[in-house]
């Protein structure tokens, strides 16, 4: 067991669906400290940066016009969280469930509140840090030492 960071993100689709409440409760469960919380229009140049693995591959555009809440009527926010503790990515990872909506648990964050459009969008509802490495990366990312609680 080793005390982690990891970056959260409550995507655009679960903003302007008002579902932000809900996932936060969903999100108790793991047990975890709240280190950080920020609601936020993600600009191109961080999308860009957060998605950074993905460029050259067919879904990246709509990737960032996702995060970027563009697909969803732009000006959309996400609401970026930091939790820490005890296997914070892998708790948080489990309660968010696969990434296909219609693979993941039902009692999952994505099993509950995600769905396909039928334009094919996986409106997943949120980000999980996948590994020790890319959750340093992503906090770095999106927060600044100082925005943190300690």
């Amino acid at each position: 067991m080793s005390v982690q960071e990891t970056l959260v993100l409550i995507k655009p689709d679960a903003v302007k669906r008002n579902l932000i409440g809900p996932v936060l409760a969903k999100l108790e469960e793991a047990k975890l400290a709240l280190a950080a919380g920020k609601l936020m229009v993600v600009s191109e140049k961080l999308a860009n940066d957060h998605y950074v693995d993905h460029v050259g591959k067919p879904f990246f555009p709509q990737l960032i016009e996702y995060i970027t809440g563009k697909l969803h009527g732009g000006g959309v926010p996400v609401m970026a969280l930091v939790y820490k503790g005890e296997d914070a990515i892998l708790k948080i990872r489990a309660l968010a469930g696969e990434t296909n909506p219609e693979k993941a648990k039902t009692d999952t964050i994505r099993g509950m509140f995600g769905r396909i459009t039928t334009a094919g969008v996986f409106e997943n509802v949120v980000h999980a840090s996948a590994n020790p490495l890319e959750a340093e990366r992503e906090v770095k990312l999106w927060f600044k030492r100082e925005e943190m609680v300690r």
